[in-house]
């Protein structure tokens, strides 16, 4: 018996909409990563994209476990000599609270293409409001 494999065509995708209030930042992004790699549909195949656009809501009211909010540092470096910079989780979430989503999701995918790909469907928003209305999505609850 062969072992069925889905093709680019019968990949059908959807918009899903996470309200991220209350929620614990890496259990969510978890969940998150799990839609856009497709891993939640019977037709999931490991080299293909086949996950969902995914719109994340109120990341501005995420939470942290632990001293993660004192502790945890965000690193970039510039390229140059010298340029290593770096922002406490306080700093960043306070600036850009979607950022952090976006960086715990980005860390969950494969570091390849087709990650890059699956991270291009991410669409995170600090409030509630969101520009895609024009989308049929559907509403996914997590236990968090």
């Amino acid at each position: 018996m062969k072992t069925p494999s889905c093709s680019a065509a019968e990949i059908k995708r959807e918009w899903q909409v996470v309200d991220a209030s209350g929620q614990v930042l890496g259990r969510l992004a978890s969940q998150v990563a799990k839609l856009l790699m497709g891993k939640h549909k019977s037709i999931y195949t490991p080299h293909l994209d086949t996950g969902d656009y995914v719109i994340v809501l109120n990341a501005a009211k995420v939470k942290v476990t632990g001293k993660k909010s004192k502790q945890k540092i965000y690193y970039r470096h510039s390229g140059y000599p010298g340029g290593l910079k770096e922002l406490s989780f306080q700093e960043l979430f306070s600036k850009r609270p979607a950022q952090v989503m976006e960086i715990a999701v980005k860390g969950m995918l494969p570091k390849n293409r087709l990650g890059k790909a699956m991270f291009k469907k991410l669409k995170v928003y600090s409030g509630s409001e969101h520009p895609h209305h024009g989308q049929v999505t559907k509403e996914m609850k997590f236990n968090g």
